[in-house]
């Protein structure tokens, strides 16, 4: 955890360039409301660019072209990454390694690195590989096989199924359910036949998954989360799905079996995917949509079924004004049978 840093300090590390006093100091991060004279706080919303003429802060974050009001300031291109980076400098401190601790659990040919953490209550399968700078927490569960790769961060009561594998720099919350079986069953007369779930989860390198999400085994490979890829709390990924690199899959997404994702792909809340797809590269699907097939790259989609996004937009603006239509409509109609009455008449 940082102390104080200078201005030109804070500028190297983020790649920015000063305006105002280098030599100013500052000792945490605060928002434009709450900053301090020994803060510095971020604009990263043109709409809140008032604030930075009274804000208290010491110092602001700002985008190219954006007005100082005075202040001193660092220029980036991009200010809500540098908030992240400045927030880990100042307030994310790091754990000093434990070791393994009096009463956690730890079977036969556990291979530990090296600064490793296992808390009181974590248990640790038979032939289990961790890596170095790992932690695992209290009352999570790693099976039989597992191998975990450096600085992996496991929380509570997370549970990591046989022979699954968790690359480097991944974090697991609390409660979330590694290569649990798919949910696969043969129809066996009236009743079903449970199809072995043979295979395992392997997730990649730099990945994070929230709480309470459940990531099933594949039935003879494997499901796949790829590197840089970012999962919400409340995510099903069914058995035999590929999930490509560096994609954002919000709270309460479900995604059926065998379906494939690209690269940079964005699934907003209570997206649901029907299985057996491919979603393309880019793909940006809206919130609550259903995808009933295949996405190319570079899509936006929204709805029920999934279309346009642009299309979706100008069908909703429909919506609300369908009772009227339907009067009009009616309206209508009773003219056209009163024309249609006269001129039978003759």
């Amino acid at each position: 955890m940082a102390t104080g840093k200078t201005l030109k300090e804070l500028a190297e590390y983020l790649g920015g360039t000063v305006a105002g006093d280098v030599g100013k100091t500052v000792t945490g991060v605060a928002s434009l409301d709450d900053a301090g004279s020994e803060q510095i706080t971020f604009l990263a919303n043109p709409k809140y660019a008032a604030k930075v003429a009274t804000t208290r802060a010491g110092a602001v974050v700002l985008p190219p072209g954006a007005e100082r009001h005075g202040r001193n300031a660092i220029v980036v291109a991009n200010p809500y990454l540098a908030f992240a980076k400045l927030l880990t400098l100042f307030h994310v401190a790091s754990r000093p390694s434990r070791g393994i601790l009096d009463g956690a659990r730890v079977g036969q040919g556990v291979k530990v690195g090296e600064n490793v953490t296992v808390y009181p209550g974590a248990t640790l399968g038979d032939g289990v590989t961790l890596g170095d700078r790992v932690t695992i927490h209290p009352g999570a569960v790693v099976y039989e096989g597992v191998t975990i790769g450096d600085d992996v961060t496991i929380h509570a009561n997370a549970v990591v199924y046989q022979g699954c594998r968790i690359g480097n720099r991944v974090t697991i919350h609390g409660g979330t359910v590694i290569g649990s079986d798919g949910f696969g069953y043969a129809p066996d007369g009236d009743g079903y036949y449970k199809i072995p779930q043979l295979g395992i989860v392997v997730i990649e390198e730099d990945v994070e998954i929230g709480a309470n999400t459940v990531i099933d085994r594949a039935a003879l490979t494997a499901t796949v989360i790829g590197r840089g890829t970012k999962i919400d709390n409340l995510v099903q990924v069914a058995h035999n799905c590929v999930i490509g690199q560096n994609c954002t899959i919000v709270s309460q997404v479900g995604i059926s079996g065998s379906t494939r994702l690209g690269n940079h792909v964005t699934l907003a809340g209570q997206v649901g995917v029907a299985g057996h797809l491919t979603i393309g590269d880019n793909v940006m699907v809206g919130a609550k949509s259903g995808i009933p097939g295949n996405v190319p790259s570079g899509s936006l989609v929204s709805g029920i079924p999934a279309f346009g996004h642009r299309e979706w937009l100008r069908s909703m603006a429909v919506v609300p004004k369908l009772p009227d239509l339907k009067k009009t409509v009616a309206a209508l109609e009773k003219r056209v049978m009163e024309l249609e009455e006269k001129l039978a008449a003759g």
